[in-house]
């Protein structure tokens, strides 16, 4: 047997039933709310214990996707989910949310916890750090190759999921903001309304600069099994059971027999894909033939004759269960029959005695016969022991109904509820954050040009790690408090980083900015100043408290809260929100300049991406990763005074040449103020 678990999505009890019956280890599904597929069907709690009941009798696990950020007015509400779903009977919770993460360590501590893809783990430090928090399982990217998954292995003895088959974001998982920004719909709210399948030009060649085609690396999976990888996740909780099936029969095959038969190949590319499939990130080959739209012959490819065949592979109950059992019969004694499954065992007796026969007396092969129709359940009997005098008879119908009384006995301990029955949570409120006078300013320089002399007037100016260490030491010389930004892309560069921290360490920064949770893990360890950026996705008190737990100095609020939702925010420890810069929209791996088959050496860092109403986004390559950036410029200088409830301001300069010819602080404000292009962002309107 594979140690590698199938994890299939869910989005329905047809889902499940189609997911355990093609041979699924796990299944994932999403409560009413607090699911990042808030457009699945879901399940309440009475649907819920139904699916549970059901995978636990088929030994299959289920996991409950709480995957979104929450807001403070909802943090009871979605505790409560989670308590709900453990009396359910679930195995795990997959999480984002840190302040969730918090609650759920407090009030379900048995419930193990698996930090979800939204939490954007790419790197060895982001799993160390959940490691240290106890959690039994990261699933990791979508964007790492086979050398960074091996590395993630080396350094950490939790358990990795990795995505195998189904739907490719553009974007790292949690890093996501356009379909807010556009129209509040939140990604990490499971709102998405996938702005990203929509045509998007680069320099004037039309196509789909943000879409690629779906991920299958079904292929490898032996491979996955060998690095250590231990749960290999479909996605797809919106997807049809027929998708679920042959997602399923797909790792199956490739797990059991070495690979995938044609035919089951040809149901997973006809039930759904995008221009077909890619192994790119997995095979570290990023590029142009990653890209991909939903084609018409993509929608028409599985005709209803082909649905019907692969409803065929979850027509019936597969026998997966073995069983032991003993058979004891003699005359004038009331047989007996135990049966285990390796951990339960169950002993009934029949109904009437063993009898002298008037013909032929029973034998073992008659037994056996009758113990074996085993019907819909998915028991099998590897082995039956037993003990049956000489000239000794009973009725088949007795065989039978001892058969079915012990199966039925042992399926309900084998569906009985584990976790322990909690009750609902009521939790304290929080008194709402005052302003401990005024804000201190924070600039981060993205650009690679001198730094313009009026950031002397910032409390803190933050440049690239990766920038020359003579731009650090320039400003340290004329007595400006500097800091670093680590890439919020840190794919392969931990060891990279650590280099460079200890270099600027040596020459006295002490400031690190840090927008994920490997880059908060490595600056901490290093012995910086940590302040948090909105990539750790703060949006309620008991995430702000976690991460002052967690060693930071101040940090910045997501920038999909609005204003109403900022000033709730409870907590002491220094909390601010972006006030000026382009808000980046995506974190991406693959440069969308590549779907035009535009490459490094002919970018030159002036990639601009255009949708539908001709807005231009312009494309900001760290060399690593790209920000896609918003085409309005985010300015609120002049209203927060008045407006939140917050103690440090965060402005961002990527691309802003006249910053350069401004002499002061306050010059800057008054011609941010009358820039044409500007946006409130989501502060007024906030997010669904």
């Amino acid at each position: 047997m594979s140690s590698l678990e199938i994890l299939a999505p869910c989005g329905g009890f047809d889902s499940v039933e189609a997911a355990v019956k093609c041979g699924a280890d796990a299944v994932y599904l999403g409560a009413k709310e607090f699911s990042a597929r808030a457009s699945a069907h879901n399940f309440d709690f009475e649907e819920m214990e139904k699916a549970v009941k059901y995978c636990h009798l088929c030994g299959v696990k289920v996991y409950l996707t709480a995957n979104t950020v929450i807001f403070d007015d909802e943090c009871e509400k979605a505790l409560n989910t989670v308590i709900k779903a453990s009396n359910a009977g679930i195995d795990g919770v997959i999480v984002q949310d840190f302040g969730l993460v918090s609650l759920i360590k407090r009030y379900v501590p048995h419930l193990p916890l698996h930090g979800s893809t939204q939490m954007s783990v790419h790197s060895p430090s982001g799993a160390k750090f959940l490691e240290e928090l106890g959690f039994k399982r990261v699933v990791l990217s979508r964007e790492l190759s086979m050398e960074e998954i091996k590395e993630i292995r080396k350094a950490t003895s939790m358990e990795l999921e990795v995505f195998v088959h189904g739907a490719l974001c553009m974007c790292v998982s949690g890093q996501c903001y356009f379909s807010a920004m556009l129209g509040s719909r939140s990604g990490n709210r499971g709102a998405c309304a996938q702005p990203c399948r929509l045509p998007f030009s680069v320099k004037g060649k039309n196509g789909y600069a943000l879409s690629l085609k779906d991920n299958s690396i079904v292929d490898y999976l032996s491979e996955l099994e060998k690095i250590g990888v231990n749960s290999a996740k479909i996605e797809g909780r919106m997807k049809r059971p027929e998708y679920v099936a042959s997602a399923v029969t797909a790792c199956r095959e490739s797990l059991d027999l070495g690979f995938v038969t044609d035919k089951t190949r040809q149901y997973l590319t006809g039930v759904f894909s995008r221009s077909g499939f890619t192994d790119g990130y997995y095979k570290n080959k990023r590029g142009y033939d990653m890209f991909g739209i939903r084609r018409k012959e993509d929608v028409t490819s599985a005709s209803e004759k082909m649905l019907a065949q692969i409803r065929n592979l979850y027509k019936e109950q597969p026998k997966k269960i073995a069983l032991t059992a003993e058979f004891s019969l003699s005359q004038g004694e009331y047989p007996t029959l135990t049966v285990s499954d390796g951990t339960s065992t169950v002993s009934v007796k029949g109904e009437s005695a063993g009898e002298i026969p008037l013909k032929s007396p029973v034998n073992e092969e008659k037994v056996k016969i009758q113990l074996e129709k085993t019907g819909g359940t998915p028991y099998f009997f590897s082995s039956i022991d037993f003990n049956i005098s000489e000239n000794v008879t009973l009725p088949l119908s007795a065989i039978n109904n001892m058969r079915r009384n012990a199966l039925d006995i042992l399926s309900e301990k084998r569906s009985e509820n584990k976790n322990p029955i909690l009750s609902c949570v009521t939790l304290p409120q929080f008194k709402p954050h005052q302003r401990k006078g005024n804000d201190k300013n924070y600039a981060l320089w993205k650009s690679h040009k001198a730094v313009p002399e009026f950031f002397s007037e910032f409390d803190i100016v933050f440049l690239p790690l990766f920038s020359a260490e003579e731009k650090f030491i320039s400003l340290l010389n004329k007595g400006v408090t500097v800091g670093a930004e680590i890439p919020r892309g840190m794919f392969s560069m931990d060891k990279r980083i650590e280099k460079a921290l200890e270099t600027l360490k040596a020459i006295g920064i002490r400031h690190i900015f840090a927008s994920n949770i490997g880059a908060v893990y490595l600056g901490r360890n290093h012995g910086f100043i940590v302040h948090g950026g909105f990539g750790l996705n703060i949006t309620n008190t008991y995430a702000l408290n976690f991460f002052k737990e967690q060693g930071l100095e101040d940090a910045e609020l997501s920038v999909e809260l609005s204003k109403e939702r900022i000033n709730s925010i409870g907590g002491d420890i220094d909390r601010g929100i972006m006030v000026y810069g382009k808000i980046p929209l995506m974190l991406t791996r693959n440069c969308p300049g590549k779907s035009a088959g535009i490459d490094c050496k002919t970018c030159k860092g002036t990639l601009k991406i255009r949708d539908r109403k001709k807005e231009d986004f312009e494309v900001f390559c760290d060399g690593t990763s790209c920000e896609i950036l918003n085409c309005k410029i985010l300015t609120l200088i002049d209203k927060l005074s008045t407006m939140f409830s917050t103690d440090v301001k965060y402005y961002r300069f990527y691309v802003d040449n006249y910053v350069e010819t401004v002499e002061n602080l306050e010059e800057f404000k008054e011609n941010a103020m009358l820039t044409e292009r500007k946006t409130n962002g989501l502060y007024l309107r906030g997010v669904k």
